[in-house]
């Protein structure tokens, strides 16, 4: 039997919540709604670590931050860890690598040679992170970058559509990384902005503060990102692989956009922590279905592994949910890892400090390092997270449970929960961190002595 192929498809920062599938009636998403039947929808695929660097490097290795190292934005990749491609290069895959990176350092426009800083992908049109969409570059294998005509995402999707029909004859593993949904939500071809109409959308009933535009902008990437994914599937169709491949499409970690009153990620609420994922391989995963199974962005890997009839390397975290993806599971973990190691600019501007927590099926806790809960939510009895249970006295013997929950994950994931600059001494990255902040203008207040 050939080895299916794999297209994984990795928009950034875009939330779960965000597709017309997904039960939002006012994101057109005909193509993801199209997928989705076509395979399983999870509605609760959560990002462990919900900022950019570490959610990444978590997905490509299946291990925690903690773990591989990049524990926050701008941080590379620990050079010793095992990708998903270096593996799957070795059972004979082509790899392939398209869009953002965003997992070997400053300057974020870096040229990564060929070699291990790539992870195991040889084809490489990729560029280390930046949000200027109408005006994109990425790297080949020399370190002169090459512009990008056009709208970015569209011609990415081209990339990976002739990188397909190239190497359709032989299994391939093509890993497709636009940056879009992430802000700036402006910078969407007008065409699509027309299709959106601030005023008549439905606002979620704990925004605060709303910008209907922007978040009418947020709406109009994700269509423009569902109309790439109709040519992908169109492509794979015509060239008669479509029964041979697996296709997945998930992101990062999500968007606040005014939830909360709140904006951006590394935030424990659903809307930072909730992301897509579907899943579709014709005959083998069963079409039209939704899961509640809890999956994370650690236990990709070694699911994804696992579906390939690939080895699942012996130091990766997360958890095998291929039973799942294939019909004949539904409850594989109770809850899963929520952990903000160290915070990044962004999130520290918003008040955020290091935290842990977990989200079950039904509830959401974290709290931060000192031990105080932060937030505590019923998901069941309220979906948009209005009612903070963290300081009610009814609550105690609920928050007891998830902290012995949160207590075994930590012990799992060799996660000390430690102040954040121990743990970047204790891991060897002040100066690291330190040149990266310096680098990037110096806009985070926390500077560390070695």
């Amino acid at each position: 039997m050939r080895k299916p192929n794999v297209i994984f498809i990795f928009p950034d920062q875009m939330r779960g919540e965000a597709m017309h599938c997904a039960g939002n009636n006012d994101v057109i998403t005909p193509n993801l709604d199209r997928l989705a039947s076509e395979g399983m929808l999870f509605t609760n695929a959560i990002s462990n670590t919900p900022v950019c660097v570490p959610a990444r490097g978590t997905l490509l290795t299946g291990r925690y931050p903690l773990s591989h190292r990049a524990v926050t934005n701008d941080l590379p990749l620990g050079e010793d860890e095992v990708s998903i491609a270096e593996v799957l290069k070795e059972e004979g895959y082509d790899t392939g690598y398209i869009g953002k990176w965003h997992l070997d350092g400053v300057p974020r426009d870096k040229f990564t040679p060929p070699g291990k800083r790539r992870f195991g992908f040889d084809y490489w049109a990729a560029w280390e992170c930046h949000h200027d969409y109408f005006n994109g570059r990425y790297y080949r294998d020399t370190p002169e970058p090459i512009h990008i005509p056009g709208y970015e995402p569209d011609f990415q999707a081209d990339l990976a559509i002739k990188y397909i029909k190239e190497h359709k004859d032989h299994p391939f593993f093509l890993f497709v990384a636009p940056g879009i949904p992430h802000n700036p939500y402006e910078l969407v071809p007008q065409k699509y902005k027309d299709m959106y109409d601030p005023s008549q959308l439905t606002l979620r009933p704990n925004c605060i503060g709303a910008d209907r535009r922007a978040i009418a902008d947020y709406y109009a990437a994700i269509t423009s990102l569902d109309w790439n994914v109709g040519r992908i599937l169109t492509a794979i169709e015509e060239l008669g692989i479509a029964e041979d491949t697996i296709v997945i499409f998930t992101s990062d970690h999500g968007d606040m956009l005014w939830s909360q009153g709140k904006v951006r990620k590394e935030q424990p609420w659903e809307e930072s922590i909730r992301i897509p994922f579907i899943i579709r391989w014709p005959h083998h995963i069963p079409a039209g279905t939704k899961t509640d199974a809890l999956l994370s962005l650690v236990d990709i890997m070694p699911s994804l592994l696992s579906l390939c009839g690939a080895p699942i390397p012996n130091r990766v975290q997360g958890v095998d949910l291929s039973s799942v993806m294939m019909g004949d599971s539904s409850d594989v973990q109770e809850a899963v890892l929520l952990t903000e190691p160290v915070v990044g600019g962004e999130g520290y501007s918003n008040g955020v400090k290091e935290w842990r927590g977990v989200r079950t099926k039904r509830y959401t806790y974290a709290r931060w390092q000192n031990g105080k809960v932060w937030v505590l939510y019923d998901n069941l009895k309220d979906p948009y997270q209005l009612n903070n249970l963290a300081e009610k006295e009814e609550a105690k013997d609920l928050k007891d449970y998830l902290e012995n929950i949160l207590q075994d994950l930590l012990r799992k994931a060799n996660d000390e929960f430690l102040p954040w600059d121990e743990h970047l001494r204790k891991l060897g990255l002040v100066n690291a961190w330190n040149i990266n902040e310096k680098y990037l203008g110096g806009k985070h207040p926390r500077f560390l002595q070695e």
